[in-house]
């Protein structure tokens, strides 16, 4: 399975981070959004989503045969 993009636009780095959000205005308190960030975009895309009010976090992603998923 090929590595994870960032999702910031115009980025092609392998992405290191998970970062969750949700727009509350929007979406139930049980669902997520995900997008992946590069090193040099994770403090960028969680400060964006963060300066809306929106509830975020940031994990490592972690591959799904690392996370018990399929592999």
């Amino acid at each position: 399975m090929p590595a994870a993009t960032c999702s910031r636009a115009g980025c092609r780095e392998a992405a290191l981070w998970r970062v969750e959000w949700r727009n509350p205005k929007i979406h139930s308190p049980d669902r997520r959004k995900i997008w992946v960030a590069c090193d040099e975009h994770r403090d960028y895309l969680r400060d964006y989503l963060a300066a809306r009010d929106f509830p975020v976090a940031v994990w490592p992603l972690v591959p799904l045969t690392a996370a018990g998923g399929a592999s």
